[in-house]
């Protein structure tokens, strides 16, 4: 499971990929309303992320955040590596350890070839899914998605 902490991130990225324009920021105040997020919390997620050069930011009054790179480079992975970690990705089902520590020695969970199918698909749909395909489906169900 995603973080409530990933979660808001791949919100607040998915928001600036579809609403951001080049060379201008939105400011936190607009994108926690718009949201409907705790302004505190996301302002400490967005933070985080442009130390981790997904966003760039800008102080002052026509500061606020932006993507780093264009929407078209930037995957649901690429998020979710940098706030929760490679863990949503090779983790066990039942195990608490990732998969890849496993002892050959010993018997791999009973969900272990299931899951594993299934986790490579989900990493699969993460790695290929990006923010700009994101955006247009968006456009296409602007009336039934809300973010």
């Amino acid at each position: 499971m995603l973080s409530n902490t990933c979660k808001y991130a791949l919100r607040a990225l998915i928001y600036l990929g579809n609403f951001s324009e080049a060379n201008k920021r939105i400011g936190i105040k607009k994108i926690s309303e718009d949201l409907n997020l705790s302004s505190p919390f996301l302002g400490k997620i967005l933070q985080n992320l442009v130390k981790q050069k997904l966003l760039v930011s800008t102080k002052g009054p026509n500061g606020g955040f932006a993507l780093a790179k264009d929407a078209s480079e930037v995957t649901l992975y690429d998020i979710v590596i940098k706030v929760d970690g490679e863990e949503f990705f090779t983790n066990c089902l039942i195990s608490l350890e990732p998969c890849k520590t496993h002892d050959p020695s010993k018997p791999l969970c009973p969900v272990h070839s299931q899951y594993d199918k299934l986790r490579t698909e989900i990493s699969k749909f993460y790695q290929e899914t990006t923010l700009e395909i994101i955006s247009m489906d968006i456009e296409k169900y602007e009336d039934i998605i809300r973010l």
